[in-house]
């Protein structure tokens, strides 16, 4: 389990994927988004600029984030 603190209103989810070094670039992060494994607050997420807020939790590439 990982958390993230969060010091803006949100992050990106892409940007989030790259800064936690589970995409190795944007292009990879995409692609995982796009395949849908990426899993936020119980759900499929699929929009790749999704705004990440503190509170919820993702699931991906075998990994739980808490943003906090």
């Amino acid at each position: 389990m990982l958390n993230f603190k969060l010091t803006d209103e949100y992050i990106e989810l892409i940007k989030l994927l790259k800064v936690l070094q589970i995409a190795k670039s944007g292009a990879m992060a995409k692609i995982m988004v796009e395949n849908g494994e990426v899993v936020r607050n119980g759900e499929i997420e699929t929009r790749k600029r999704a705004k990440i807020r503190k509170g919820e939790m993702l699931e991906v590439a075998g990994e739980t984030i808490i943003i906090c």
